[in-house]
């Protein structure tokens, strides 16, 4: 029995703080030896990003892993992605990403996965490591170590990457990539040599110092260097990444930013027409563009809780070839039901090839005909208080109720999600019309009056 620690950096889905306030290498250490016990595992895949304390971590993680017994293969920097493909290309009892994604510098975590890369979350696993790390229950130490074996090879990941196009149909489209100095540059250069497209590629170096910037593309303050870089080089779309590369993000040849929630709409009915009638999953906060175009493309909508553990569950429970959230995260049954940065855009460009269209033509029609807030978030003094005053206020009109996350109220021309956070003192906003956008803004300025009234901090 080890000594009793604090565990601040377990979440909801995953393990996240400042290093090593939060997370040290002794965290890391015991979170090796415990996945060991809790999954049973004999082998564990292991990755990590480029930020500057991930080589520590990964290296206390291995020898909790090794101690406990687990092997360990070590894929070495990489994205999330390539964890869950590893952990189900090896049949391995488990996967562990080290990363903060989006976070701040001087923010490390973890994303953990047990076999069949299924989510490991709080009510999947999760809270019994922590619970173990907290204690220093971490099981007997292996009578015979594990050993490591380092898989660095990344050729049949982009070889999976590339099955979901056909080559011979690309055609020769200029496109700036922006990795953002995160994890997705080596991929990036894989693909490369792959595609006939023209690139100018921008922050491709894996740094963890962030010369440019952490790589948080949906925070609007982030987008400039992308969008300016497209302009200058007249690029046909720009693509860009959160450090991890679970998320890619599109510009059009304008320059305009496109929200994930049209992706989302985008890809269901492009592979719908590969797999017709098929089930789509997406989350509640936007969803009359998805349930639309899913239902023009013959495919039938599955609304979903928000968040990657509940997405994909519900995922296998319905056999479902996609499910995608406006957060710009997107899976796919054929990647073993998780989220994948590389493979929408992979097929974006792929649909721009074959159609002859460029990305707003794409869009257009369906930005306008149902436009949207995009997520909009305020930090509140009581999340609670805040949610009853707004209901307080649209209920006695009569609207349809959905509390699948938070809370939706459906009216007959727009609709509204709000909900909370599961992290901090905010509450999210997300409006969508039917056609009208003045409508949009004038019912976000009514729900921000509201809760101004007594509640924003």
């Amino acid at each position: 029995m080890t000594a009793p620690i604090k565990t601040h950096c377990f979440k909801a889905y995953d393990i996240r703080g400042q290093v090593p306030s939060d997370l040290s290498e002794d965290v890391a250490y015991r979170i090796g030896r415990t996945m060991v016990v809790e999954l049973q595992a004999k082998n564990i895949v292991l990755g990590r990003d480029m930020r500057l304390e991930s080589p520590m971590l990964a290296d206390a993680m291995t020898r909790g892993l090794l101690e406990g017994g687990a092997n360990v293969i070590d894929i070495g920097l990489c994205g999330t992605e390539e964890v869950y493909f590893a952990t189900s290309a090896f049949k391995a009892d488990g996967g562990v990403m080290i990363t903060a994604s989006h976070n701040p510098k001087g923010y490390n975590g973890m994303k953990l996965v047990k076999s069949e890369s299924r989510p490991i979350s709080g009510d999947t696993g999760l809270n019994a490591i922590r619970d173990r790390v907290e204690s220093g229950d971490l099981g007997v130490l292996a009578d015979i170590p594990g050993q490591v074996r380092f898989e660095l090879e990344k050729t049949a990941y982009i070889e999976h990457l590339l099955s979901y196009i056909n080559l011979a149909d690309l055609k020769p489209l200029k496109i700036l990539a922006d990795p953002g100095n995160g994890a997705a540059g080596p991929v990036l250069q894989q693909l490369i040599k792959k595609l006939p497209f023209e690139w100018v590629v921008i922050n491709a170096e894996p740094d963890g110092n962030f010369p440019n910037g952490v790589p948080n593309p949906l925070l609007p303050e982030n987008r400039a260097l992308t969008r300016n870089a497209l302009l200058e080089h007249g690029c046909d779309l720009a693509i860009a990444w959160d450090g991890d590369f679970d998320r890619c993000f599109f510009f059009d040849q304008d320059g305009r930013f496109i929200e994930g929630y049209y992706v989302v709409g985008l890809l269901a009915e492009m592979l719908l027409k590969k797999s017709p009638g098929s089930r789509i999953i997406h989350d509640p906060r936007l969803t009359w563009n998805t349930i639309d175009q899913v239902r023009l493309a013959g495919g039938v909508s599955v609304q979903c809780k928000t968040g990657h553990a509940f997405i994909k569950e519900r995922m296998r429970l319905e056999n479902a070839i996609y499910g995608g959230e406006m957060s710009a995260h997107h899976y796919f049954r054929d990647f073993a039901y998780c989220d994948s940065g590389m493979i929408p855009w992979l097929l974006v460009t792929a649909l721009m090839s074959e159609s002859s269209k460029n990305l707003a033509q794409l869009v257009d029609e369906r930005i306008v005909a149902y436009p949207c807030s995009g997520e909009i978030n305020y930090r509140v003094n009581d999340v609670a208080a805040a949610l009853d005053e707004v209901l307080k206020h649209y209920l006695p009109q009569g609207p349809r109720l959905d509390k699948t996350d938070g809370v939706s109220l459906e009216f007959s021309e727009w609709r509204f999600n709000l909900r909370g956070s599961n992290t901090e003192p905010l509450l999210r906003l997300n409006v969508e019309s039917k056609g009208d956008p003045e409508l949009v803004a004038s019912k976000v300025k009514e729900i921000e009056g509201l809760l101004n009234s007594r509640y924003m901090e």
